[in-house]
């Protein structure tokens, strides 16, 4: 039997929600929005007559009123999407336990073995559809395929409130006609490789020879190939399923602009601190640390360094990032957010190859501040205990990261 995979994705999903629970706001040009007090002010969704008017996800709000003057602002109630959120997981296990979240408001599902119980991919597709508007009051559109990727450019394809049947018999048809950006993965970096070499459709790209994609964008290129012919054979997994972690990070927008050397070693301490506890979290010490520069014209870029042992030291972490910053930034602009990352996880319980040149009895003492540390914020809050550093900038202290720890899950992991 072939496979049946169906993608459901929420349209314009926050701002669905905010119009459902208040029905003045329907039909009308709404948008909702970060905290512009915490410079988080850009749009998070726009309604569709907010984006006929050219308003778009990720706008800043002030280009965002510029596009449409009339545009209704409306801040984010993440509980509340969140709880819509499993209102709709519930529908979709109720036709089979193979969902895969990607995101509050997308989910890939197998339906391969429910065809017997409720019909067809394409009428089960029809059934969660008709159910979301029925008990949620939302809309969804939903790609019917056969593999996770065409079924994600099936629910792109037509929005809003639509099921598309992506299958062999009309994937050239369909498929290969688009832009080569509709391909999942296909980012702005890559795009602008594959259009200087002629490649702006996803037929093109199916159709490009292989050692020249290799050339051009390594093993990737294969990977985006395959997808770009209709062939993913990677399995959609349960909701509970856990990837391995391959990388513990945390990054924040400052709540003003950072303007010299002691404003970002404040944050990247402060960031480090929360990756440092994510990895003992897991029993993990990282082998590189990352760090993350994002300057306020929203240019970017990432430095990388190997350590010679592996480390949850939140002030080797920290030192290590601020030292790869002032090695590789020269204050060209003020910056609007840094970040941090520990990769290349081992296990903690490893044993390690001392060296002379570093005091492992140092970083011992520095581990077990670092725990005494964990102790003290899990009884009695984030800010019972700060570093003095800290205290140069109570601003900037004041951020919290424990809030905003990311835990990267990528597409291709087991």
């Amino acid at each position: 039997m072939e496979r049946g995979i169906l993608h459901v994705d929420a349209n314009c999903y926050y701002a669905s929600v905010e119009m459902q629970r208040n029905p003045e706001l329907r039909d009308k040009p709404i948008a909702v929005c970060g905290s512009q007090k915490e410079r988080h002010g850009i749009v998070l969704t726009a309604s569709y007559p907010a984006k006929r008017s050219g308003v778009k996800t990720g706008m800043a709000i002030w280009q965002a009123m510029q596009a449409c003057p009339s545009l209704i602002v409306v801040p984010p109630d993440y509980p509340e999407y969140i709880r819509i959120s499993g209102m709709m997981r519930e529908i979709f296990n109720s036709y089979t336990d193979l969902v895969e979240p990607f995101g509050l408001d997308e989910a890939w599902l197998d339906v391969t073995g429910s065809q017997e119980l409720f019909g067809s991919p394409v009428e089960i597709a029809e059934a969660i559809s008709a159910r979301v508007k029925f008990e949620l009051g939302l809309t969804v559109s939903i790609g019917v395929s056969n593999n996770k990727i065409t079924a994600k450019l099936g629910s792109d394809y037509k929005k809003p409130d639509a099921i598309t049947r992506i299958m062999p018999d009309n994937y050239r048809e369909i498929v290969y006609p688009l832009p080569v950006e509709d391909l999942l993965y296909v980012g702005p970096a890559t795009s602008c490789k594959l259009r200087c070499v002629g490649i702006g459709t996803i037929g093109k790209l199916a159709e490009c020879d292989e050692d020249f994609l290799h050339r051009r964008l390594g093993k990737v290129g294969l990977v985006l190939k395959t997808f770009a012919m209709g062939l993913d054979p990677t399995p959609v997994q349960r909701t509970d399923h856990v990837q391995a972690i391959k990388s513990v990070g945390n990054g924040s927008t400052a709540p003003r602009d950072l303007v010299n050397d002691d404003d970002v070693r404040i944050m990247l301490y402060l960031l480090s601190e929360s990756v440092a506890l994510r990895l003992r979290e897991l029993g993990s010490r990282c082998m590189v640390v990352e760090v993350y520069v994002r300057d306020n014209a929203l240019v970017s870029f990432t430095r990388q360094r190997k350590l010679r042992q592996p480390t949850c030291s939140s002030a080797e972490i920290a030192e290590t990032a601020f030292d790869l910053f002032k090695r590789n930034y020269h204050w060209d602009k003020p910056l609007r957010g840094v970040g941090v990352r520990g990769s290349e996880l081992v296990d903690a319980t490893n044993g390690v190859q001392l060296s002379l040149y570093a005091d492992a009895r140092k970083r011992d003492r520095w581990e077990q501040i670092d725990g005494a540390m964990d102790d003290l914020r899990q009884r009695y809050g984030y800010l019972s205990v700060q570093r003095a550093i800290s205290r140069l900038d109570p601003l900037l202290a004041g951020v919290d990261p424990s809030q905003h720890t990311i835990h990267p899950v990528g597409y291709f992991g087991g």
